[in-house]
């Protein structure tokens, strides 16, 4: 696809710098034995069961967060959930956004490796192939060797994306997860903000609130924002990282959802469609896999300013005012893993990282 083409472009580039010492760590991680992160659907049905088996052990798995402070984190699973819903409102619409979840995704995936015995590598969703309808891409179609299905069908009056400024209609699902290796996890936290209509805001933002998985997928949302042209427009058509970010995450008073968003909101429902809680559907993890190769493919293509350049500040759109961010910026995850200066998060083959996306 044209992502591809995009991709053996960039990698030319991380060459090239290469090949004059411009990657820091060109020596311990380049392009002979870097770690590749590959698309869910060319991935064999062997390497996806093996995923999906590490994400239910890291369900079965006992938290490890004060009990008192979170008391809905109920597994080790919860626990990547808890941090991103304390963490919501100072890691979207930022300067961090793409780097702490970039070392967010990182951490979970050394999770099922050094935890559940995984041996591949986070795989991620590649929204433009079945953008017209996502219920039949093999993340979303309900087989064994998906991430689940549609929700079963519930009558409801859809959903407001795009903090409440995009309504996006019911389709074809709403309720729980029928088919697929998630049909019967229990979601314990959120939804702190909920958007799909009949759903009910937990009692405090860390409450134990077990529930099933609810979906709704959107083909309004996808087929809108989620079309390859979509994505190769953001990542030809941004020059520098404040337009690339701000077209990725959206304009919501123009009625544009950008992709980020859209991801979300093509999964929709309980927890997929709440900005705290999403963790808690196990396709975030895939979303937000593709959001950081997206950002990898314009970062491979701007060699080398694009590994020290940040926009924004350190709320969400600057609300309340804040100072903006720098490079300097510590990125924690709270119990999750040690605290990371923002400036050592934005080289896939630098930093903690040595990956790169096929």
């Amino acid at each position: 696809d044209a992502l591809a083409k995009l991709t053996s472009q960039g990698l030319d580039q991380i060459q090239e710098l290469q090949a004059v010492g411009l990657e820091s760590r060109a020596r311990t991680c380049n392009l002979r034995d870097v770690v590749i992160r590959r698309d869910w659907d060319h991935l064999s049905p062997t390497d996806r069961t093996s995923y999906t088996n590490s994400v239910l052990c890291l369900m079965r798995k006992p938290s490890l967060l004060n009990q008192t402070l979170y008391p809905g984190a109920k597994t080790r699973y919860d626990d990547f959930v808890a941090v991103h819903i304390n963490q919501t409102l100072s890691i979207h619409g930022t300067g961090n956004f793409l780097g702490w979840h970039r070392y967010f995704v990182y951490t979970y995936e050394q999770a099922l490796r050094n935890e559940c015995g995984y041996k591949g590598y986070q795989p991620y969703w590649n929204w433009g192939t079945n953008a017209a309808n996502p219920s039949q891409s093999p993340v979303f179609d309900g087989s064994a060797t998906s991430l689940s299905g549609n929700g079963a069908f519930l009558l409801h009056n859809g959903s407001w994306a795009g903090a409440g400024k995009i309504f996006l209609p019911s389709e074809q699902g709403g309720g729980c997860v029928t088919s697929g290796p998630f049909k019967n996890i229990t979601v314990n936290l959120g939804p702190v903000s909920p958007t799909q209509d009949g759903v009910t805001k937990s009692a405090s933002k860390f409450a134990y609130n077990p529930r099933c998985l609810k979906r709704d997928l959107s083909r309004k949302a996808s087929s809108t924002w989620l079309k390859m042209s979509n994505i190769v427009s953001l990542i030809l058509k941004s020059p520098d990282i404040l337009t690339f970010q701000n077209t990725m995450q959206g304009d919501f008073p123009a009625g544009f959802l950008g992709v980020h968003a859209a991801g979300h909101f093509t999964m929709n429902g309980d927890p997929g469609g709440d900005l705290f809680a999403s963790p808690g559907d196990p396709a975030f993890w895939l979303h937000h896999a593709m959001i950081d190769r997206t950002f990898w493919i314009w970062q491979t293509l701007n060699l080398p300013k694009s590994l020290t350049d940040i926009a924004g500040t350190l709320t969400i759109f600057n609300n309340p005012p804040s100072a903006n961010a720098t490079l300097l910026d510590l990125q924690n995850l709270g119990p999750l893993a040690g605290s990371i200066p923002l400036g050592d998060l934005l080289n896939t083959l630098s930093g903690p990282f040595c990956y790169i996306y096929l």
